[in-house]
């Protein structure tokens, strides 16, 4: 990730605070924009800086040394809007607490935390009892399909456009909107980072959205949607931009809570050339997941994962092609005097032009999924559902030994191949568990 870095710029001598109260942005800002010109390191001492966006340059390593935290506004106007990608859509949208705008060559590192303080944005969305937030009106409306977007709320950090990218050690909690997101990037490494007490709306951990050549490994994730998502955006944007996820590699990872590992559900631009390995689940609501809608399009190919162990995961495998219809389902309103981001997210792949995704060549071996005797959740081994008129091809699962309550579904598949596969299944589907993250 370039030369070691000599020249150290200590906020403290910027006139940060670090007293948790008063803004350090411009400070911190300022020795940001002195360490491009060296090509030096940025320190974060120990303290409590409560900060709006910051922009990091190429050549620049922001270390957070142990016992330095980060605090994120809760004044949305900290937070500027920045054009970048949300949840598969080009669109406007408040920047990051620590952005990486089509930056080279940079760092993440030190051993200190990033807060997003998260509560309030979650709050925001969903009201303190989750039923009375600015959410409440949109699905009074029927528009849960644009709610996401147009409640707007910080992310922890973003990379955008950017390449060669190090981020390793720290702790990202109680996020505002997703925690880590990587957008049109290359050659990124995330390592032993800490992702915790994210128990809000769109909480996921580490998205890779249209990048290529990304390695995350030896983390632990605890998340309240996905823990790592692969994407490549959404319906008619996602296929006007056209770009892929490629050759990604993840390992060595805990999962903790969340919806564990998953491709989609923007992937539009197509997916492709993954391996996830050696992985740990526990307690989470799902092991390996893929997710799409009716009118997503996409293909999702050549992905092998092996070597996963769950205990008390409630799907280890949840593929569905036809996930969570009220999100996805956009309605034919007027929108010429909604923002430019509403036709976005409205827009439609084009006609002609292939609108189920198409799932295929997906290898899955040496997987085991155990219950312990306490345990009173859900447990459906296999919930795989995609289209007769495009059913998922060529899908091999080896080595297979699932604990379950249920089997589940298996719909829509062709090619389908169980090597040495042993599944426990005490009794008969419960149809409450077809609903499961539909909230």
């Amino acid at each position: 990730m370039g030369d070691v870095k000599q020249t150290v710029f200590n906020v403290k001598a910027f006139d940060a605070i670090g007293d948790g109260q008063h803004l350090d942005t411009k400070a911190i800002q300022k020795a940001i924009d002195m360490a491009a010109i060296e090509q030096g390191t940025v320190i974060i001492p120990a303290g409590t800086y409560l900060v709006g966006a910051l922009f990091l340059k190429s050549h620049v390593t922001l270390t957070l040394t142990q016992n330095a935290k980060l605090i994120g506004s809760t004044d949305i106007n900290d937070f500027p809007e920045v054009f970048s990608r949300v949840a598969g859509v080009e669109m406007n949208w408040p920047a990051a607490i620590i952005n990486l705008l089509t930056v080279t060559d940079v760092t993440i590192n030190g051993f200190g935390t990033i807060d997003g303080q998260g509560p309030h944005w979650w709050a925001e969305y969903w009201g303190e009892d989750t039923k009375s937030g600015r959410r409440q009106w949109y699905d009074e409306h029927d528009l849960r399909w644009i709610a996401d977007y147009d409640i707007k709320r910080p992310r922890s950090i973003l990379v955008y456009k950017s390449d060669h990218i190090l981020i390793q050690d720290i702790t990202l909690r109680q996020s505002g909107f997703w925690n880590l997101q990587l957008t049109y990037t290359t050659d990124v490494e995330v390592a032993h980072i800490t992702i915790k007490e994210n128990d809000g709306p769109s909480t996921d951990g580490i998205d890779v959205d249209s990048s290529t050549r990304v390695h995350i490994h030896d983390c632990s994730l605890a998340c309240g949607d996905d823990c790592i998502a692969l994407k490549s955006g959404r319906d008619g944007d996602g296929y006007r931009v056209g770009k892929a996820t490629s050759q990604v590699e993840i390992d060595h990872c805990t999962i903790h809570s969340g919806y564990g590992v998953t491709i989609g559900s923007e992937v539009s631009g197509n997916i492709h050339d993954v391996r996830i390995h050696d992985m740990t689940f526990e307690n989470s609501g799902c092991g390996f997941r893929m997710k799409s809608a009716r009118d997503r399009g996409g293909i999702i190919e050549n992905i092998r994962v092996e070597n996963l162990k769950m205990k008390n995961v409630q799907f280890p495998f949840s593929w569905l092609m036809a996930w969570h219809n009220q999100y996805n389902a956009k309605k034919a309103i007027d929108l010429k005097d909604k923002p430019d981001f509403w036709r976005a997210v409205a827009a439609q792949i084009p006609e002609g032009q292939s609108r189920l995704t198409q799932v295929r060549n997906i290898v899955v071996q040496n997987v085991t999924a155990e219950l312990t005797a306490d345990y009173t959740l859900p447990a459906r081994a296999f919930d795989l559902k995609a289209f007769p008129d495009q059913p998922m091809a060529d899908i091999s699962f080896k080595a297979i030994e699932i604990e379950g309550k249920e089997f589940g579904n298996i719909v829509g598949v062709k090619h389908l191949q169980f090597d040495d596969v042993t599944v426990s299944a005490l009794h008969d589907n419960q149809t409450s568990n077809d609903e499961y993250d539909n909230r």
